[in-house]
């Protein structure tokens, strides 16, 4: 290389970048659990993570006179990526309560703040070790979309251009984050607003009507108007339609939301399930060429060297064993088990989310679930803890790609993205190991709490396949059959006609989640597509940033006060 070249190579792996990188990754990662057990999904952490790393590294740029290279601010936001997939598993962590509030189950696994931290360190690292070797089939041999990574990576080099161009969307997300934290003080901590504003008596005891909350108003943008319908009509089947149905029937005594919501998970979990499920099976072709056209050439000189792959899925697999096994009593060769399930949920999930965008880890933990059904059934604990972990892993290898992608659009070093995740995925488990009980003290998990759809599908489908049908509250075992049949049906029917079919899962999760978070995100996926119809300029330049700083404000300002409630202030 000559001297010139060196001279001309941009700066990357800095401290600076390491520093904001480690600052961005605690952020998120404390911040994303409420999001994910508030409304049962994520927003795009990447772009969101992009946007945070700008504005630290300007800043610190500014104190040294140094302007920040895109490749630097890409390895803010990776470890800003695996650090939010850490928080996302916190509905596992939310799946343990949820059956541990059933004393019939007999399941009481409840991990310690370092065995949270442990167990989604090792399983995190191991996930990403994995993905190492996938990199180059993936994104230089097949140049799969990635649509986040891509997101994420344009979006650097509208920030690399300057001011001019990333003031405006700086700005915005400041706008954003401002209100929507403004909001959650003055409802949350100074109680100068309802939390909600409910639909008369009956509508207090289904917990329906509107949250006075920014963060749920901003994930309705970010899903838009097809969605949040969808979740819309899911509200309407659940809280509308069928309280008075279920009492009619005898099956409820009365329309309360607790009761109701243990009648309503099966079919919503019917959706859910056969939605995604049938989604895998008509990308049967999608899946199969996962596991064709490797060669030995998947791996080069710019990856993490195969021999330090190895020897760290080597020790953090040991570490893995050692942990569950003497910590959890799950059996060391059911982790292994785990482990080769794991890499084959990653390679279906990571072709599946590089073409459509859409991760299925509920999806395909539930084919997990069922496996450990059968080689330890009537165990719901061994259901949960190896669903979890395979679940971990599989999960932060797939979201690996997205910052592969990312960094073949902005000129990133592969290697350097590793070892940024490789310090995420920590600084995220610990996050989430300090933040969930704090959150789940201050607001519960469930019935009369964060109401985190994924879990209670994630636990209602261990119950079911510890206990069998005959377990099932009476008349839901026909809705969930009815359900299977519909998500079935819904999924196949997108593929032709997207515009006009509602979402299964988006249905699915409106009719887990409390009408009051749905609500809001309805009004805000109309918003948006009103603003997309009328400004279609600015919607298309300030709506992510907007939208990103609703939900990162309250989310922020909702960990702080739950941390202060914590210590007595």
């Amino acid at each position: 290389m000559s001297a010139a070249t060196a001279i001309a190579k941009p700066r990357e792996l800095t401290v600076r970048a390491v520093v904001v990188a480690v600052l961005v990754a605690a952020l998120i990662g404390s911040s994303y659990p409420y999001v994910v057990l508030k409304i049962g999904f994520g927003p795009n952490i990447s772009v969101v993570s992009a946007f945070f790393g700008y504005i630290l590294l300007t800043l610190v740029g500014l104190a040294f006179s140094t302007r920040a290279t895109r490749q630097e601010m890409n390895l803010v936001q990776t470890a800003g990526t695996a650090a939010g997939q850490a928080g996302f598993m916190c509905v596992v962590l939310a799946a343990f309560d949820m059956l541990r509030q059933k004393p019939e189950l007999g399941f009481n696994v409840q991990l310690t703040t370092f065995q949270i931290f442990a167990w989604l360190s090792l399983a995190g690292v191991i996930g990403v070790l994995l993905a190492v070797p996938l990199r180059k089939h993936y994104i230089d041999e097949e140049n799969l979309p990635f649509p986040d990574g891509t997101a994420a990576g344009e979006t650097l080099l509208v920030l690399d251009q300057g001011p001019a161009q990333a003031g405006p969307r700086v700005a915005a997300l400041g706008l954003g984050m401002g209100a929507s934290g403004l909001l959650a003080v003055i409802r949350d901590g100074l109680h100068a607003l309802p939390e909600a504003l409910h639909f008369g008596a009956s509508g207090q005891a289904l917990r329906m009507g509107t949250e006075v909350s920014l963060l749920s108003f901003g994930s309705g943008m970010l899903v838009g108007l097809r969605i949040a319908l969808s979740m819309g009509l899911g509200m309407l089947l659940s809280w509308v339609i069928s309280p008075p149905l279920l009492v009619e029937q005898g099956i409820i005594a009365a329309p309360i939301f607790k009761d109701v919501l243990r009648w309503v998970m099966w079919p919503a979990t019917g959706l859910l399930v056969a939605g995604g499920l049938t989604a895998l099976l008509l990308k049967w072709r999608v899946v199969a060429r996962t596991f064709t056209h490797f060669s030995a050439g998947d791996v080069d000189s710019t990856d993490m060297p195969l021999s330090v792959v190895f020897a760290g899925v080597v020790v953090a697999t040991v570490g893995l064993c050692v942990l569950q096994s003497y910590s959890l009593g799950f059996p060391v060769w059911l982790t292994l088990i785990s482990l080769v399930v794991s890499f084959v949920l990653m390679l279906v999930g990571t072709r599946v989310l590089g073409e459509t965008n859409w991760a299925p880890v509920s999806a395909l933990a539930n084919f997990t679930q069922a496996l450990f059904a059968l080689l330890s059934p009537g165990n719901i604990a061994v259901n949960m803890i190896g669903s979890g972990m395979s679940g971990t892993i599989a999960a932060n290898g797939e979201h690996l790609m997205q910052d592969f992608k990312a960094g073949k659009i902005v000129g990133s070093s592969n290697r350097n993205l590793t070892i940024l995740q490789l310090i995420g995925v920590p600084v995220g488990a610990l996050s989430v190991a300090l933040v969930y009980p704090v959150l789940a003290a201050k607001y519960g998990i469930g019935e009369n709490g964060l109401s985190s759809p994924i879990s209670v599908k994630w636990a209602g489908f261990g119950e079911l396949v510890s206990k069998g049908f005959d377990a099932l509250p009476a008349g839901c075992f026909a809705a969930l059959g009815v359900a299977v049949v519909l998500g079935i049906a819904l999924t196949v029917l997108e593929g032709r006609f997207a515009k006009f079919v509602p979402s299964p899962t988006g249905v699915g999760i409106g009719m887990l989640v409390p009408g009051l978070a749905v609500m809001p995100m309805l009004l805000g996926g109309i918003a948006q597509f009103i603003w997309l119809k009328t400004r279609p300029e600015t919607e298309g330049k300030f709506n992510l940033p907007l939208a990103s700083g609703f939900v990162a404000g309250e989310a922020l300002v909702v960990l702080v006060l739950a941390l202060g409630a914590m210590f007595g202030v």
